[in-house]
């Protein structure tokens, strides 16, 4: 089957393969034929060694498709099922998933058998999704059943942009009704946490960006106001009176925005770090900023989500007209086409582009 593999770490291309087959599936497995797959950055990521993956490997980590068949003790979901694929999925056993309520910090999902093979060459699969291929194997738990109404290209991007952005907003800074939010970064992610600002009842959503295009898509998806980085001061000036922002999101990766997001944040708030950065990319708070100011900077690990639940809640938002997910698809490709489309994405310029199969 055709899929998109990275050969070598960094690098600007995938090898579009023709020749990549599947293990023989085992019990507690799942088989899926990916429908669609979104193209995230976290995609280019796993390209230039920000997200460490060795290769060989076939990418993808946000994708939907249809069951075609399961493996042994597998009972949630059956041959033509739709699914949506999650890249961190919750044991449902474990501390995370039991006692401390946080199935999306479960470990679990990663401890996989590698589901691909190019010949006698074993290939790995991001997160063990691999959904830049036209079938994937993935243990039960990750395969996540959703109505077969729901369109599949708009339900690939719930697998991670969406629940990331979302759900940051949602659940992890979990934004107030009335409160003052900043977005660092009006990509894909960027503009779904936008949306979850919005959902959650914020009165002022500001978007930062350095591209102005981005900016207006930004005031499509509820942002209030669009500024680039030089127009921000007074923005903030105008909106908190100088104080700071309720709530900060930081959905680029950098250490210098993450840092930026921190004293945009007023004292008593939250700054929210939603991007993926670099292991050895650090940023620096005193020890006494961090007292005086009794700031809540806190991590976003996909979206503080329980996929088993969240992904349907903002599937009935999509469906009740409050999250825009078909906007969020800018074009969609087919699996030939993915370097193209990676090369367009650049600095996470386009806000999501669909594979289709």
């Amino acid at each position: 089957m055709l899929a998109a593999v990275l050969t070598q770490v960094p690098t600007e291309e995938l090898i579009i393969a023709d020749d990549i087959t599947l293990r023989d599936i085992a019990p507690g497995d799942v088989r899926v034929k990916i429908a669609h797959s979104g193209v995230c950055h976290s995609d280019l990521s796993a390209m230039n060694g920000t997200i460490p993956l060795e290769p060989p490997a076939v990418l993808g980590h946000e994708g939907a498709g249809v069951v075609v068949e399961v493996g042994d003790g597998v009972t949630h979901v059956a041959p033509g099922d739709h699914v949506i694929i999650a890249f961190s999925p919750p044991c449902g056993n474990c501390n995370y998933c039991v006692n401390r309520q946080q199935p999306n910090l479960c470990m679990a999902g990663f401890l996989t058998q590698p589901q691909f093979r190019q010949g006698d060459t074993i290939v790995r699969a991001m997160t063990n999704a691999g959904t830049f291929a036209e079938e994937t194997i993935v243990p039960a738990m990750a395969a996540i059943k959703i109505d077969n109404d729901v369109p599949l290209d708009v339900a690939a991007l719930v697998g991670c942009g969406v629940t990331t952005g979302v759900g940051a907003a949602l659940n992890t800074a979990k934004v107030t009704p009335g409160s003052s939010v900043v977005v660092i970064g009006a990509g894909g992610v960027g503009v779904a946490a936008i949306q979850g600002a919005a959902i959650a009842g914020a009165s002022e959503i500001v978007a930062v960006d350095l591209h102005e295009g981005k900016l207006d898509r930004a005031k499509a998806f509820g942002a209030t106001h669009a500024v680039l980085p030089d127009d921000l001061p007074a923005a903030m000036a105008e909106i908190t009176g100088g104080d700071g922002f309720d709530f900060a999101l930081e959905c680029i990766g950098l250490s210098s925005t993450m840092r930026q997001a921190f004293d945009l944040t007023r004292r008593g708030g939250t700054a929210c770090v939603v991007g993926v950065g670099r292991m050895e990319d650090t940023f620096s708070l005193s020890a006494f900023e961090l007292f005086f100011s009794e700031k809540v900077l806190v991590g976003s690990y996909y979206g503080g989500a329980d996929v088993r639940s969240d992904f349907n809640r903002f599937l009935r938002l999509y469906k009740s007209g409050r999250l825009d997910l078909e906007g969020m698809i800018s074009r969609r490709i087919k699996i030939d086409e993915i370097n193209d489309a990676m090369a367009c994405m650049g600095d996470a310029d386009i806000i999501r582009q669909v594979i289709d199969f």
